[in-house]
């Protein structure tokens, strides 16, 4: 039956949500990515597939003839092709996916790190388990103003210049880079 078929497609949804964003707690996986991509793919659905009623479909082709009390007929419109609520979800969708991608484009040409104005959200990234660390760990060796960073996950190895007033924040950061 229709409604057997929908909840089907409802659980498998729900089931591909929830394997994406399982996927988004290992370390390195950005979970603001599966989130961005859902959020876009809904707003998306309201714009590209709304439907037209299904009694518009079929009356389509037929004309409509109104028999007057006094006798006489006369030609009138068919039902419209979407409803009232359609046309404002439309609406609705079509604003907030512009505020969606105009907000995101300026974080993104602004460099805006949003983990700086949000406790949590490093949590959206990654979730420290006793498997793994969120952290990223790098050994470190320095002659003058040369660094050398290797990532202690993959192995990969990098030289920095460094200038007089380098903090060990910043050298963090690179770390994070490198890996």
């Amino acid at each position: 039956s229709l409604f057997s078929f929908q909840m089907e497609s409802l659980f498998s949804l729900m089931l591909i949500i929830l394997v994406n964003l399982a996927v988004g707690i290992l370390p390195h996986v950005d979970n603001f990515a599966h989130l961005g991509g859902f959020v876009t793919g809904f707003l998306l659905g309201f714009v590209l597939l709304i439907r037209p009623q299904f009694g518009y479909i079929k009356d389509k082709t037929r004309r409509y003839y109104h028999r007057h009390p006094h006798g006489a007929y006369s030609l009138t419109s068919p039902r419209p092709k979407y409803k009232t609520y359609q046309y404002a979800l439309l609406l609705l969708a079509v604003l907030l996916l512009l505020a969606w991608f105009s907000t995101g484009l300026q974080l993104l040409l602004g460099g805006v790190n949003g983990n700086e104005h949000c406790s949590w959200c490093h949590y959206l990234s990654c979730v420290p388990t006793p498997l793994w660390s969120c952290e990223a760990r790098c050994s470190s060796s320095q002659y003058e103003n040369q660094l050398n960073l290797t990532c202690m996950d993959n192995n990969r190895s990098k030289f920095y210049l460094l200038g007089n007033d380098t903090a060990a924040s910043q050298i963090q950061k690179l770390c994070v880079q490198l890996c």
